[in-house]
């Protein structure tokens, strides 16, 4: 007649089930308490900046700092606005996006609270355009990406901004003033670079 087998045997299974078993009901737990966890001073401040309608620039659906994700965080523009540097339009990030990180934590801001929103409405976010050219220019995002240019070169020093605005810059084009994103103001960056200035270059 065999002997039984040790105690340590026949415990040993039933411990592992019971670790994996613990493991794996305690992860929605888990999921919670970092969705649920305070956000920081900083966090909270750059939201409230977002929506001060003292500062320049429109007023979003949503108060996002570019400040705090940009700037503080340090997310790279494409991480975002993905795809910029092969396509002509910049885009904007989908919820989904957006979801992939504030589904974990920033559950206490209210702007992360609209941002669920929309995404159990499966709404997309109707943000407001702050830089805009006639439609007969053919700006082409990636070739200027692929050419070295900074986002920042025409859209201002954005990592800093809690709400993002048109950044006034003004040149000089034969002896006429020209703004930010007029013809000249093209031009002058174009000469600067030794791109073309061909009209077809940039016009439809």
């Amino acid at each position: 007649m065999s002997e039984p087998a040790p105690r340590y045997r026949t415990a040993l299974p039933i411990l592992l089930f019971a670790a994996v078993l613990a493991i794996v009901l305690g992860l929605p737990a888990a999921r919670e308490v970092s969705a649920q966890a305070k956000s920081s001073d900083a966090a909270r401040e750059a939201q409230k900046l977002a929506w001060d309608d003292s500062l320049p620039g429109p007023r979003q659906p949503i108060p996002f700092s570019h400040a705090l994700h940009a700037g503080q965080y340090q997310i790279q523009c494409l991480y975002c606005h993905s795809g910029t540097d092969r396509s002509r339009i910049a885009g904007l990030p989908s919820v989904e996006n957006c979801m992939g990180c504030h589904a974990q934590f920033g559950g206490d801001l209210e702007g992360v609270q609209l941002l669920k929103k929309y995404w159990e409405e499966k709404r997309p976010i109707e943000w407001q355009q702050i830089h805009r050219l006639p439609e007969y220019v053919k700006f082409r995002h990636n070739r200027h990406i692929q050419a070295g240019l900074a986002c920042q070169t025409c859209h201002g020093p954005v990592q800093e901004m809690n709400r993002v605005y048109l950044v006034p810059d003004r040149g000089w084009m034969n002896g006429m003033p020209v703004a930010k994103l007029e013809m000249g103001w093209c031009i002058n960056c174009h000469n600067k670079n030794q791109a073309s200035i061909d009209c077809e270059t940039c016009h439809h």
